[in-house]
């Protein structure tokens, strides 16, 4: 009997792992790379977004500020479910109840001012023992982010430039 318990307990265990892990990247699986900045959302599993609009259209991002970019260009497209990864676990979660965590000296994806994403408060906390950084809700997170994009957007396309140009001398040496 006690054998017999064992072994359900460690076969239902496998089948939830197995559950979870293909929950996590069924999205990135459908959206391997971000549209609209083309980065690996496998890469970027702890800030990535999937955005299900009520239209039944979804969108994978790579982090806040594209999937910020996506809702803007999609006004007329209601959000019905936004979902982050967890920055510790890297499981999607609820954006709009997770606990965000802004600023610090973890640098952030696609901004100069990170946000970050927690399921629980207590991971945020000491997340911003170790990084620093300030206490958000997801409004305060997504506001931030359209108020770094003039900033964010220049300091990518600097990175990029610089990208373009190193890889050019590669090619006359």
């Amino acid at each position: 009997m006690k054998k017999n318990t064992i072994t359900a307990i460690v076969v239902a265990f496998c089948l939830l792992t197995a559950g979870i892990l293909w929950a996590v990247s069924s999205d990135i699986q459908e959206f391997p790379a971000c549209k609209y900045c083309g980065m690996n959302r496998e890469m970027f599993a702890h800030s990535r977004m999937l955005t299900e609009f009520t239209d039944g259209s979804r969108e994978g991002t790579c982090s806040l500020h594209c999937a910020a970019i996506d809702l803007a260009l999609n006004m007329d497209k209601a959000p019905k479910n936004l979902l982050v990864g967890d920055y510790g676990t890297k499981e999607l979660i609820n954006a709009e109840t997770a606990t965000w965590v802004i600023g610090g000296k973890k640098p952030g994806v696609m901004t100069k001012n990170a946000k970050w994403a927690f399921a629980k408060k207590a991971d945020a906390e000491m997340f911003m023992k170790q990084n620093g950084g300030r206490l958000a809700g997801f409004d305060e997170a997504l506001e931030a982010t359209y108020k770094d994009l003039a900033a964010d957007t220049k300091m990518i396309r600097e990175r990029r430039k610089q990208m373009k140009m190193k890889k050019m001398q590669g090619h006359k040496s």
